[in-house]
């Protein structure tokens, strides 16, 4: 309806207002997986001697493509050790499940017994890591960064899970908004690695957010302690998401939370008399940014600030992920985090 006066432009928001970042278009989708499967299986090798930036990953957008450019271009320079449990002493026999090496498999017992198991070393020390990520409405916010927050967990996850199965380990991967949509159990192989990408290629984001009834259900999927890491913008209640949290912490779990947060959530754009609309409820509210913007900026930096206390204070590894460089943030953090045992980042 039009009085004869100028309309205010809408800017859609991720959260009720005062605390929701606002934003002005809807960003591109991941590509679709038909396209980005088509050159799978080629892999990008990174210059020697240099880290790539965030603008020359950029151009990659198959996901397994990006995952080994990522974690090759960051790990340039710095040693590689050896895959752990390796060592020659033998120490015992362990059933082979889906996702095992097959070259650690004795076919000699095998041909005593006509049953697969693997031999492990007195160095078998590979440890099952949990992925979740959010794929609420939230994290479609992503306007002038050429990646919305989803697409940049989504970039996250498969590199940690590259260099998770690099190192060893193996990665489970879980997709949640209001529960616990999508779960991938664990695996270490190259293909293993291949589904989960897939998983992260297939979903966009959507719906709403109900982050600690998603834990209640990761806690019953769970079956063996390991590692979980969060990838999300944390727009939900803090105290219910730490309640759940504790469960996995008296299980014995070392957590990380990778909060990814996009620049107009620590401080709104520049815009007047603008309408914002939230990306999961779609409540609406019309103002004047200029006029909040200051109490906009402290309760944001609260918010922030209070999730980072609250991890602290359960010793849950929490890491901010902002713009420049995150894909690197993100693996420092987690390189961080595996080795430390739960003993906070530095």
């Amino acid at each position: 309806m039009s009085d004869g006066f100028p309309q205010p432009p809408v800017i859609p928001g991720a959260v009720p207002p005062l605390i929701a970042p606002p934003v002005i278009s809807t960003p591109p989708p991941i590509p679709p997986a038909e396209r980005i499967r088509t050159h799978m299986g080629r892999m990008f090798q990174p210059r020697k001697g240099a880290i790539l930036s965030p603008a020359e990953l950029n151009r990659f957008k198959n996901l397994l493509v990006f995952a080994r450019a990522t974690v090759e271009g960051a790990l340039v320079g710095k040693h590689r050790s050896k895959r752990r449990g390796t060592s020659a002493e033998f120490a015992d026999y362990k059933e082979y499940a889906p996702g095992d090496e097959i070259n650690r498999i004795d076919w000699r017992v095998f041909g005593r017994s006509r049953r697969l198991y693997t031999r492990q070393s007195d160095a078998e020390t590979d440890m099952t890591v949990y992925l979740l990520v959010d794929v609420s409405g939230s994290m479609e916010y992503g306007d002038y960064t050429p990646v919305d927050k989803f697409l940049l967990a989504a970039r996250i996850a498969a590199a940690l899970a590259y260099l998770m199965i690099q190192q060893g380990d193996k990665a489970a991967l879980g997709l949640y908004a209001e529960s616990l949509l999508r779960y991938i159990p664990p695996g270490g192989t190259r293909r293993h690695l291949h589904n989960l990408v897939a998983e992260l290629e297939a979903i966009e984001p959507f719906a709403g957010t109900y982050s600690a009834g998603a834990l209640a259900q990761c806690a019953a999927v769970f079956k063996k302690r390991g590692r979980l890491v969060i990838l999300s913008d944390f727009w939900d209640n803090p105290e219910a998401i730490f309640d759940a949290l504790s469960r996995f912490l008296h299980r014995g779990f070392d957590i990380l939370l990778l909060h990814i947060v996009h620049p107009h959530e620590m401080d709104l754009p520049g815009a007047h008399a603008a309408r914002f609309v939230d990306m999961e409820s779609g409540e609406e509210v019309q103002l004047d940014p200029e006029e909040i913007r200051g109490a906009y900026r402290t309760a944001a930096r609260e918010r922030v600030g209070r999730i980072a206390r609250e991890a602290n204070d359960r010793r849950i590894d929490h890491a901010l992920i902002t713009s420049g460089n995150p894909y690197i943030e993100a693996i420092e953090a987690y390189l961080g985090f595996r080795g430390t045992n739960n003993l906070g980042l530095k």
